[in-house]
């Protein structure tokens, strides 16, 4: 027999266990379904992974960082930690509860888990931002003898066969997998793509703290260029070792040899679009786009601004092709897609980019259907852990609208 529960969270990471406070302050009765246990997925993400923004950037409701290193970055463990202490003090969270399907029915929603079939008027989809790792077709000719691994398997130099290492991407993931390679030790090759960077730290202050005293996590959808442009690369950064700069000008000189955008894998033979120098200025231009941002920071606090060199030069010419044979592996980190039509049984629930289609958090194909931790999902700073709390009030306050309770 099915059970009956009137409000569902699916997931239990930052954005499931923040609409759950919101639900519960307003006194809503609701369940949080944990395929695993809470944070896991951050567990998921290689060794050495840290936050890149700073610890002071927790601001989830009710569970808002309150260490003595306001200003360090949490470890993988340590965000994990972080959260499960968070879903301990709700008390909402039934762990180990994967859902397998979810679909509509008279009234609401039929859901399939290893618990048992569960029926609930209204469901919260928050199963985070990183949900598919996206393996470009290109790779799919690499010979079988090189290993390729994605960005959830990678986890330490150490973890691969000895020899050198083609890295594929252009984000943090990619930048900070690279590095860490390099400083091991390894030979590093990156197929670079076009993403933006700036310095870790102007003027005595953080780049995410000029960032967030600017409009910049303000954007929404409807600000950017394209649709496609939600899966752009969040600019070059890394919170390891105490935060550094980490972009291609500081790979380069580690050692890592950079190519243009990988265009296949035939076997052994890896060859590459001739757009290094297109990539680089692509670079520049985001790094200047922030400056910019930072000078009108200045400008509306009426403080000084602080010097920000120009970027140095950068020797632009790479080879379009190379032989992998008797290369350790492939590390490919281009991002992730969502999952959701994979369990999710509702046409037209998503757009041509894989995100939702909403209308403040709620489908508009399948009323009561919340989506929370997406990906400018309302605003930039939907998914990050200084955000998704005010997309959690948002859709606890439209859930009880509906419910005709209280907001």
């Amino acid at each position: 027999m099915a059970e009956e529960i009137d409000v569902v969270v699916i997931g239990a990471g930052q954005a499931g266990l923040a609409t759950s406070h919101k639900l519960g302050v307003r006194g809503i009765e609701h369940v949080v379904l944990e395929a695993s246990e809470p944070g896991s997925s951050w567990l998921g993400r290689w060794d050495s992974f840290t936050l890149v923004g700073p610890n002071h950037t927790v601001r989830l409701p009710g569970a808002a960082y309150a260490g003595d290193d306001p200003g360090g970055f949490m470890s993988r463990t340590e965000i994990a930690q972080h959260l499960r202490a968070y879903a301990g003090r709700l008390g909402r969270v039934r762990e180990g509860v994967p859902v397998h399907g979810l679909r509509p029915r008279q009234g609401g929603y039929e859901l399939d888990t290893d618990g048992g079939t569960i029926r609930s008027r209204v469901v919260v989809v928050a199963t985070g931002a990183y949900q598919r790792p996206l393996r470009p077709s290109g790779v799919a000719g690499l010979a079988p003898d090189v290993l390729c691994v994605d960005v959830l398997g990678y986890r330490n130099p150490s973890a691969l066969p000895d020899g050198a290492v083609l890295v594929v991407g252009s984000g943090q993931s990619a930048c900070q997998i690279a590095e860490e390679l390099a400083l091991a030790g390894r030979d590093v090759v990156m197929a670079c793509g076009r993403a933006p960077w700036f310095l870790r730290r102007v003027g005595g202050r953080d780049l995410f703290e000029w960032l967030l005293d600017s409009t910049f996590y303000e954007q929404t959808t409807e600000q950017l260029p394209s649709p496609a442009a939600r899966h752009g690369a969040n600019i070059q950064a890394s919170g390891s070792g105490g935060g550094h700069d980490l972009h291609y000008r500081t790979l380069a000189a580690l050692g890592v040899r950079l190519v243009g955008h990988l265009h296949e894998i035939d076997g052994h033979t890896a060859r590459f679009a001739p757009d290094l120098p297109e990539v680089i200025a692509a670079g520049d231009a985001g790094f200047r786009f922030v400056r910019d941002t930072v000078v009108g920071v200045c400008r509306d606090h009426h403080i000084p601004v602080p010097d920000i060199p120009e970027p140095g030069a950068l020797d632009t010419t790479a080879p379009t092709e190379l032989d992998v044979r008797g290369f350790a592996a492939v590390v490919v980190a281009t991002g992730f897609r969502s999952r959701y039509t994979e369990w999710i049984e509702v046409p037209g629930l998503v757009d041509a980019q894989g995100f939702p289609v909403h209308v403040d958090g709620e489908s508009v194909v399948a009323p009561d259907l919340h989506f929370v931790g997406v990906h400018f999902l309302r605003r930039r700073r939907s998914s990050l852990l200084f955000g998704v709390g005010d997309d959690a009030t948002a859709t606890a306050t439209r859930i009880a609208s509906g419910l005709g309770l209280p907001t």
